[in-house]
């Protein structure tokens, strides 16, 4: 894609991340010094009918942490945090990319969906992802210091007649897997025996991009169709195949496969930093995706902004 835009910057790149980088009290820093992050809470909490920002601020960790009040909230911080970078600073990326739900995010700010239509999708998301598999049925686990190829060939062993898949690949050594319990618990077992560093279970109920998401996938296509999408004004890198889109039906197709199939994220950061990115800045509350990347692509810069410090430092590094 070409650059258009001189404040694009073509060795900078924007990630955003997904579930797991929540907190109750996140961006409350930023929130004290700029009214923008707490304005784009009240946008959302205008849209869902609820107070997300009371969530966010004072709410239970058991509460946010339910995939259907997850997945705006994080929506909203991604956005939050754009939105104040791009008051405090002229320089934009010209690669932006989110994890799992992160996509949603990056795809609001490179314009290509209304946010208040990102708000709707990834709430019906989370319900369809919910309802699509009984609470105590799916469960997914990080498998640490395991090669990938050992993982999958694990879920393939050891599935039996039930589903377990490695869903998310995260870093050199870090794989996600998800499916059914049982076939979960046997495949954490079988990791542990051959060498696997660590085994952790995650608290999460909802078995993300495994094929029990088919189901919930085919009815969010049709919430799909009802949403206004457009092309985005950077190159956003998809999670499924690693590849930018500018057609719509090719985004809508990204979302869709998304639910069912594995996030490659260690194959799309390398790719922007092929393509000539020096620099990663995670936007959003946390540092998870910064962890992720540095283990990536050494020899790139990772930053994220999620406090004021942080801020800071972005924007001395960046603008300076």
């Amino acid at each position: 894609m070409e650059n258009k835009n001189k404040n694009n910057k073509d060795n900078l790149a924007f990630v955003f991340p997904g579930q797991g980088s929540q907190a109750i009290g996140m961006l409350s820093e930023l929130a004290t010094i700029n009214p923008v992050i707490e304005e784009t809470f009240e946008q959302a909490s205008d849209t869902l009918e609820f107070d997300l920002w009371k969530l966010v601020k004072q709410g239970s960790a058991e509460v946010l942490n339910q995939t259907h009040n997850t997945q705006p909230a994080m929506l909203t911080a991604g956005f939050a945090v754009w939105k104040l970078w791009c008051q405090q600073s002229e320089l934009r990326p010209t690669w932006v990319a989110g994890h799992s739900l992160g996509e949603y995010t990056a795809l609001v700010c490179a314009n290509a969906m209304a946010f208040e239509d990102a708000l709707s999708l990834v709430v019906e998301r989370g319900r369809l992802m919910q309802n699509a598999v009984p609470v105590g049925t799916g469960a997914m686990a990080a498998i640490i210091g395991l090669e990938a190829d050992k993982i999958i060939n694990i879920c393939n062993d050891i599935a039996e007649n039930e589903v377990v898949s490695a869903v998310n690949f995260n870093a050199p050594g870090q794989v996600v897997i998800a499916g059914h319990i049982a076939a979960v618990e046997r495949a954490m077992i079988a990791a542990k025996a051959a060498g696997a560093k660590r085994v952790i279970k995650l608290p999460i109920s909802v078995p993300s991009h495994c094929t029990l998401m088919e189901d919930a996938a085919k009815e969010l296509n049709l919430k799909l169709q009802q949403i206004n999408i457009k092309a985005p004004d950077m190159n956003l890198i998809h999670n499924v195949d690693v590849t930018s889109h500018y057609s719509i039906n090719a985004i809508r197709n990204a979302l869709v496969k998304q639910l069912f199939n594995p996030v490659r994220w260690v194959e799309s950061i390398n790719f922007m930093y092929d393509q000539g990115v020096t620099t990663f800045v995670e936007a959003g509350p946390g540092k998870v995706l910064k962890g992720l990347n540095k283990r990536v692509v050494k020899g790139a810069n990772h930053l994220t902004i999620y406090d004021l410090k942080s801020l800071d430092n972005v924007l001395e590094q960046l603008n300076g």
